[in-house]
């Protein structure tokens, strides 16, 4: 079988090992992918730490990845060597169900397949992007645009469509009022798609310093949340709020700045998933909370081409493969995404 390197977690706890890990033979709808760029997610943290539970060890983490595609199987036309390719969360699902069938595999009722730490439909173990090449079936490719560069375009293949999943389902536009709440990694994208389909966005950040970088992105203002006067002034304010934030946070406080039939829909996923609030922050104002999950194979194409047309990628710092614990000690620290150059990751 196939072999390339990779960074691996052998075991809850452990350092990060550089080592050797095999890739299935080239199946007829395969790609294989020489990864030039992965992203580092705050879901790779908590696979890592195993704060969900059920975390599949090694763990080779890494789903926001760009390169170039290698090779190809014999049943493949989408795809051919050369091309610059992305993957995602996602490297199967069961391709029948409703979502499925609607475009929308990350809510495939049979459970997608995760780009690593979960079982394939033929038991292997999958393993992500902190490696130097992948194999994927065809339908779970993305195609990079020229316009976009694959180390800014890498966070966009979770991150990027993580908040342009929710902004576009609640047709987030001229004459909304969208409020981005957290700058960090999902935060910074979610200002910048959201000015760009031209909503008023405003960025709900504690960190100041940021309110440059979100007028430069995009935002009309910025509200710093540790300031409750300006929390209070934007009372009933919003059409919709996307929530970034990976901790938990006062739901009632921030349900009271959406208006009439205001939404405010988490996108942040914390290490504790317990959230509560009062009912009377809804019932006063039809207001609603809600979730949304990264985005369907299409969604994230027409992401990347939304990206590509309003010259969007993330605000990243490349880092060396040597770096990546560091980077985990300190992701808060990011402006405003990680990516791993996978090329520097050497020999074991």
């Amino acid at each position: 079988m196939p072999s390339t390197l990779a960074l691996s977690l052998p075991a809850k706890g452990a350092p990060f090992t550089p080592t050797t890990i095999q890739r299935r033979p080239l199946r007829q709808n395969d790609v294989r992918i020489d990864i030039k760029f992965c992203g580092v997610c705050h879901t790779d943290l908590h696979f890592g730490h195993d704060d969900w539970g059920g975390t599949l060890f090694p763990l080779v983490p890494g789903h926001e990845i760009t390169g170039v595609v290698s090779e190809v199987g014999e049943a493949v036309t989408e795809f051919e060597v050369g091309d610059r390719v992305g993957v995602g969360c996602m490297v199967n699902s069961c391709g029948e169900c409703t979502p499925c069938a609607s475009g929308e595999e990350q809510y495939c009722t049979e459970g997608f397949v995760k780009t690593y730490s979960a079982r394939d439909h033929d038991g292997t173990v999958t393993a992500g992007g902190y490696s130097q090449s992948i194999v994927v079936v065809d339908r779970f490719v993305l195609r990079i645009p020229d316009e976009l560069e694959l180390a800014g375009a890498a966070p966009l293949l979770c991150a990027g469509v993580t908040v342009y999943s929710p902004l576009r389902h609640w047709h987030a536009g001229p004459g909304m009022k969208v409020g981005v709440l957290g700058m960090g990694g999902l935060g910074h994208l979610g200002v910048k798609i959201a000015a760009a389909m031209g909503a008023e966005v405003t960025l709900l950040g504690r960190s100041a310093e940021k309110e440059n970088d979100a007028l430069s992105f995009g935002a009309a203002r910025f509200v710093n949340t540790r300031e409750s006067a300006e929390l209070a002034a934007l009372t009933g304010h919003f059409d919709l709020l996307v929530n970034t934030v990976p901790a938990r946070l006062d739901q009632d406080a921030y349900l009271a700045l959406l208006g009439l039939g205001g939404t405010l829909v988490n996108v942040g996923a914390p290490g504790d998933p317990v959230v509560s609030y009062n009912v009377f922050s809804l019932l006063g104002a039809r207001r609603a909370i809600a979730g949304s999950s990264i985005g369907g194979i299409g969604e994230t194409q027409d992401m990347l081409d939304f990206c590509a047309k309003h010259q969007i990628t993330s605000e990243i710092e490349v880092i060396s493969a040597d770096r990546v614990p560091e980077a985990w000690e300190n992701l808060s620290g990011a402006r405003y995404r990680y990516v791993i150059d996978m090329a520097t990751l050497g020999t074991p």
